[in-house]
């Protein structure tokens, strides 16, 4: 077993591949067949300047190295510039040499493609055992770095304007790819129409101080067969000026039409990854500023940003082991929302310790805190080890805890437990405005897949929110048939009562009654629902099923076969879940799933109920006839939104809920907890 370090420099020379004579390239290394190392993307550069270094265990060092060089393409398939091979016999042992390898293509072996710099160190693997160790370690401030955004790119699709039509009727239903870096946006589809209204907002974290460029472009969407390219366009942001909101009409390059953008760079975010002797919080200084910056006076200053959330990823134990010699190489990845960090990798160890602290700014205190444990292989993709899906309003602040981390679909154990300690400092009035704006959206989704259990799971949650609006028809019939003569009579006299004095002020009054109700026997330890079961069974079914799926792909092609269909029935079972969650989501309002938004709620009833006693129907339609109206002229690029509905799609489903609840620990692994003063 022997070790390369390989450290690409830089490229020479060359070959254009791109029609304005230069080449967006980057390097890929292959070895057995294998690809063990890709680079990133250099833009517009036929002299580019890589600086990143690779890791490479070698079984067998007689065979080569194979280096590829490609010239990058959003949306299209990569053009190849050219190869090499780096004979690893030739290499001194325990000696760095600088190495220029000429790049060939196996077609036209007379063209000069230009040349690949490379500096390299083989040594054998028992040599290099202790610096292999604490690779993470020596790599730990480059990781750090190349992982944490300096700015952040916000992004307005406003329209597209005379696009080309590729459907047999004339028109298309566009739909826009957007790209930068590794960060992939993708807009909903417009159909049937060449001038589409996207009106959608999503940020972009900017990596690289001179800016960069994002690649954009325009499909047509065409069910059961591949989809149309409508042309492509780009923007770079290096000529953008900041903190400047820029309108920019894009005409499309190999098509026709043009995109209107805005496109505003800012200064980034206090995102920052430390090691645990470093910690904002515990620096009194430093966390009276962050009390300051989120306290009651400065809840009109900047609404966006809610929060701050600071992270400890402290260790894990008892992990799955993932490799063959029954030890696995982890490393944990956090998530809010879009933004992503990761810690380093800990190698051969079932118990690590990463004792790295996570900051974060929040914009939604709604958001879900993901933190994933995965394992390191170098010549495939990561192995997921498990999961954890934390609210951020569910958080104790300055409680270490054990967490049991979970599946993939988070409805049920998996092997280990991970110590994490969190603190959530934000400001109740900005979080509350922000929860009735546009929730954002999830760039990295997994694709919608048909699966029998999950249409079944979706059915059976809509035919029960179906079904209480079924029975309750069921109550009001039988007080009319008099089923049970005092329940009726009541019910006689109430319905007098309430529409001979009724106001309209009595709608809102009822349902702030109703919260009142729920929220007493709660309060009271009167409240007798039981853990909804049901939906936790269906989960877990659905997993099975996703097995079974998983390997049935592999045997058969049959969904492939039948894409239009399963695109039809994707499409219901969307439609079921949608429906089904927003009732599961109207019944968790009141049932104070979530108090913060229940308050919100009694708060905001509380305030109609006044309007409409105090303030006549015809200005209250009034008022909002004008607004509705004057909307677009008073911000012709607003995107449109519905309060409730952005409140409603806070609120967790009931699959949401069982996602997100904390499985009781082993006994075995009972946290050391150490609580701090809570500054609110």
């Amino acid at each position: 077993m022997y070790q390369l370090d390989v450290t690409l420099r830089r490229g020479q020379n060359l070959a254009a591949r791109d029609r304005g004579g230069t080449s967006d390239p980057y390097v890929k290394f292959k070895l057995g067949g294998k690809e063990v190392f890709r680079s990133k993307t250099i833009y517009k550069n036929l002299n580019p300047v890589w600086e990143e270094k690779a890791c490479i265990l070698i079984d067998n060092p007689r065979e080569p190295l194979y280096i590829k060089v490609f010239d990058y393409d959003f949306g299209l398939q990569d053009d190849f510039i050219g190869s090499a091979f780096l004979d690893l016999t030739s290499l001194e042992l325990n000696r760095q040499t600088d190495v220029t390898l000429s790049l060939k293509d196996p077609h036209y072996p007379d063209h000069d493609l230009g040349s690949i710099l490379l500096s390299v160190l083989l040594a054998p693997r028992e040599e290099q055992r202790e610096v292999f160790q604490t690779q993470s370690l020596r790599l730990s401030d480059l990781h750090r770095k190349s992982q944490l955004w300096r700015g952040i790119v916000s992004v307005t699709l406003i329209e597209g304007r005379e696009l080309k039509a590729m459907d047999a009727n004339g028109l298309s239903d566009p739909y826009v790819k957007f790209r930068l870096g590794h960060q992939k946006y993708k807009s909903k589809i417009v159909p049937k129409t060449l001038n589409p209204q996207w009106r959608e907002q999503f940020d972009f974290h900017l990596y690289e101080e001179r800016g960069g460029i994002i690649d954009i472009t325009v499909w047509d969407k065409d069910a059961g067969k591949k989809d149309d390219f409508i042309g492509r366009c780009q923007v770079d942001l290096s000529t953008l000026s900041k903190e400047q909101t820029h309108k920019l009409e894009m005409p499309l390059e190999e098509g026709e039409g043009c995109l209107v953008l805005l496109v505003t760079l800012t200064a980034s975010a206090a995102v920052t990854i430390s090691d645990l002797s470093v910690n904002s919080l515990e620096d009194q200084k430093e966390r009276e500023e962050i009390l300051k910056r989120y306290s009651p006076t400065m809840m009109f200053h900047n609404m966006k940003d809610v929060g701050f959330l600071q992270v400890k990823v402290i260790r894990a134990e008892a992990l799955m082991a993932a490799d063959v010699t029954g030890k696995s190489d982890p490393f944990c990845v956090v998530e809010l929302n879009n933004d992503r960090l990761l810690t380093h990798t800990v190698y051969k160890n079932l118990n690590p310790e990463w004792n790295k602290i996570f900051t974060f700014n929040i914009k939604d205190i709604h958001s879900v805190l993901e933190v994933t444990v995965y394992d390191e292989d170098r010549d495939r993709s990561a192995d997921f080890l498990g999961k954890v899906a934390i609210p951020l309003l569910s958080i104790q602040n300055g409680e270490q805890k054990a967490y049991v981390l979970k599946n993939k679909q988070l409805t049920g154990p998996t092997k280990g437990v991970i110590y994490l300690e969190i603190d959530v400092i934000f400001n109740a009035v900005k979080a509350s405005i922000r929860t009735l704006m546009p929730k954002e959206v999830k760039y990295i989704e997994e694709e919608n897949r048909l699966s029998k259990q999950l249409l079944l799971r979706n059915f059976i949650r809509m035919k029960r929110c179906i079904m209480v609006l079924i029975n309750a028809a069921y109550y009001v019939n039988s007080c009319f048939d008099w089923d049970s003569p005092p329940r009726s009579l009541a019910a006689f006299l109430l319905f007098l009562f309430v529409v001979w004095n009724f106001e309209l002020y009595m709608i809102p009054l009822a349902l702030l009654l109703l919260l009142a109700w729920n929220y007493f026997l709660i309060v009271s330890g009167k409240d007798n629902r039981q853990h909804d079961t049901v939906v936790e069974d269906m989960l877990e079914d659905e997993e099975e099923e996703d097995d079974r799926d998983d390997k049935d792909s592999e045997k058969k092609g049959f969904m492939n076969r039948l894409y239009a269909i399963q695109e039809v029935c994707v499409s219901v079972q969307n439609i079921l879940d949608e429906v089904a969650s927003f009732g599961e989501r109207i019944k968790n309002t009141f049932n104070w799933t979530v108090p913060f938004l229940s308050w919100l709620a009694i708060v905001a009833l509380s305030v109609f109920t006044i309007i409409l006693y105090f303030v006549p129907l015809r200005y209250i339609v009034l008022v909002w006839g004008i607004n509705k109206f004057t909307k677009k002229l008073r911000s012709p690029y607003a995107i449109d939104n519905n309060e409730l509905l952005d409140f409603l799609s806070r609120v967790p489903s009931d699959v949401q809920v069982v996602q997100y609840h904390e499985l009781k620990q082993d006994p075995s692994h009972s946290p050391s907890k150490r609580k701090k003063n809570n500054p609110g």
